[in-house]
């Protein structure tokens, strides 16, 4: 049986809904994943209609209700959105709280294994704001939703995995938090994300975090009070693990093959790595979770909102990783 992946729609004022649509018509997801789609009806035939793409709704309460055939939406119905006041392109409470409750239902399939996996769309910090909803983004809903305290990110892209030490932070406070300790815990944390996903063998690198991994302490000394002796500890301890690696050449070396992974120091550091590679297919992993949930790595772009141009490419390369890594996933956390 293929996977049962759960898509939100994200914001109905932004591109969500349409990349569903254009995900649900691709017949590489068809074949791959069998996916229920939480939204509003309303929402996603207005979306049906700008895209000039025929697809038939079935309306479902749950998974196992679903028409698992080619061209049909098998959409569980939140009706939260009034037309009169939706505005495609715009910041909006009500936008904000309904892409929320989509979320919501989601993990609450998610948790209680009625779907496999979750692949979301964008949602607008902005709108979740005006909505009253208090959390920043999808990690910190998944989080609170799920009892995890501090999920991970991981992006994938080509085969090459990159993990982050630190998030939405400044420059200059991730900075401070490369500390020995710190880098201790993720490197042991992200093995067992990788474990999870079914990637047992190979090598994890530590990116520099200076140029040139500070040259030994001349400009720079982080990685030599900090990141060489977390690594070299965490290797007496049993772990595959190299670095620090120079962050100009280990994204490079990790796309080689060298590495089954790389933990970035900062947010951009492995930002700028992967999306540079290929923007479209980098695809956000949220690991460290009971449940498995894989993301587009874009956002509303409300500019284009309602206009039948956004690309679909991100969102279905999230729904077929979602189908590649949930059996693995399954596996593990039986």
């Amino acid at each position: 049986m293929k996977p049962l992946i759960a898509v939100p729609i994200g914001d109905p004022a932004g591109i969500g809904p349409e990349i569903v649509v254009k995900s649900i018509a691709n017949k590489d997801v068809f074949q791959a994943a069998r996916c229920i789609i939480i939204g509003d009806k309303k929402v996603m035939e207005d979306a049906i209609a700008f895209t000039k793409i025929p697809l038939k709704i079935n309306i479902i309460k749950k998974p196992s209700e679903g028409i698992f055939e080619e061209n049909v939406i098998n959409l569980i119905d939140l009706d939260n959105v009034n037309m009169n006041e939706l505005k495609l392109g715009e910041v909006s409470g009500m936008c904000g709280k309904a892409a929320y409750e989509y979320i919501a239902k989601s993990i609450e399939l998610a948790n209680a294994r009625e779907v496999d996996a979750v692949s979301t769309t964008p949602i607008n910090k902005e709108s979740l704001k005006a909505g009253g909803i208090d959390f920043i983004g999808h990690t910190e809903i998944f989080g609170a939703l799920t009892g995890t305290e501090d999920p991970l990110t991981m992006f994938e892209v080509r085969g090459m995995r990159v993990f982050f030490l630190t998030r939405h932070v400044s420059l200059r406070e991730a900075c401070d938090l490369v500390t020995k300790d710190r880098i201790k815990d993720y490197v042991k944390r992200c093995k067992d994300v990788l474990t999870t996903l079914g990637v047992k063998d190979g090598t994890m690198a530590v990116a520099g975090l200076n140029p040139h991994s500070g040259e030994h302490g001349l400009f720079g000394n982080e990685e030599v009070n900090h990141v060489t002796p977390a690594v070299e500890e965490l290797r007496a301890e049993g772990f595959d693990v190299v670095g620090p690696i120079g962050a100009d050449s280990v994204f490079h070396m990790a796309l080689q093959g060298r590495f089954n992974s790389v933990l970035s120091l900062y947010h951009d550091q492995g930002h700028i790595a992967t999306k540079t590679l290929d923007f479209d297919r980098t695809i956000a992993i949220t690991g460290g979770m009971p449940i498995l949930r894989t993301s587009v790595d874009h956002g509303t772009a409300m500019d284009i909102a309602g206009k039948g141009i956004a690309s679909e490419i991100s969102m279905v390369e999230a729904i077929l990783l979602g189908a590649k890594y949930s059996p693995n996933f399954a596996k593990q956390s039986l």
